[in-house]
């Protein structure tokens, strides 16, 4: 019998990606407050922090939790909207839809939790440990992204994000980098980058095997983002302006995983993941 999977969230950059991998293999559903990108087999619009429009006698073999505030500065800008929606958001899905298998998406922000941003999704993570594994009593799986960059049809949406910027700066022939005076090989932070499929590979991993825990996905290998500007004009031919910026509040000088997740497979090289 095919599985019935709901992913909120789903019309982002994640949530789009995910929808086309599970498509014809699960019977896909998604939520969320704008137009779907990709292919479902129902669509629910809804807001996370309003009433639900998902009748309460269907159940889900899985749901993949994805909706949330996502852009580190803005969250130290407006922090309550962040830990409102991050947090009572995830426990209003967690507690109004009925599902076997709960995948919640987090950041590898939670673990340093230097931003609202990562405070609020580090609350959340707690929250699904505590409700799944002693009330409700059921499987999960909490995944912290590291920075996900990358392109296969559907581009990014989160404004503050590496990947939304330089493909932007393809049209604008402009790029900023926020922050040149850290403590690394040529100033500018250094992260862990995976591409957007394989986050999508380690959320279909996890709806048939569930980790009950925290896996972090990365590959452990920082890049600064000189680099990685660098590396994205190369492998794409094109030539943009690179400017300095400030220091953004909330940003690490270095993120990078430690251990790497067994749910992580390296599906690109770092050219490929990089190539629009």
């Amino acid at each position: 019998m095919v599985k019935k999977v709901l992913i909120t969230g789903s019309s982002g950059y994640i949530g789009s990606h995910l929808c086309k991998m599970l498509e014809g293999e699960y019977e896909v559903h998604g939520l969320d407050l704008n137009d779907p990108k990709a292919p479902l087999n129902e669509f629910y619009r809804c807001d996370i922090n309003r009433q639900f429009s998902i009748p309460d006698d269907v159940e889900f073999d899985a749901v993949i939790h994805l909706a949330a505030l996502v852009r580190v500065n803005e969250s130290e800008q407006i922090p309550i909207k962040y830990y409102i929606t991050n947090l009572n958001g995830t426990m209003n899905v967690i507690n109004r839809i009925k599902t076997k298998n709960f995948i919640f998406a987090s950041t590898g922000a939670a673990q340093e939790c230097a931003s609202a941003y990562g405070i609020s999704k580090r609350a959340a993570e707690d929250v699904v440990h505590e409700y799944c594994t002693y009330h409700k009593k059921q499987d999960y799986t909490t995944f912290r992204f590291y920075n996900v960059i990358g392109s296969k049809g559907y581009e990014p949406t989160n404004p503050d994000g590496l990947m939304y910027n330089l493909m932007k700066a393809k049209e604008t022939g402009e790029f900023t980098v926020f922050g040149n005076d850290y403590g690394t090989s040529d100033g500018t932070c250094v992260r862990d980058y995976v591409h957007v499929n394989e986050i999508c590979d380690a959320l279909k991993q996890a709806i048939e095997k569930p980790a009950n825990k925290v896996e972090c996905l990365g590959h452990g290998v920082g890049y600064t983002v000189n680099e990685i500007v660098n590396l994205f004009q190369k492998v794409n031919d094109i030539d943009f302006d690179v400017k300095k910026g400030p220091r953004r509040k909330g940003d690490l000088a270095v993120s990078v995983l430690e251990d790497v997740s067994p749910y992580m497979r390296n599906l690109y090289t770092m050219d490929q993941l990089l190539i629009v």
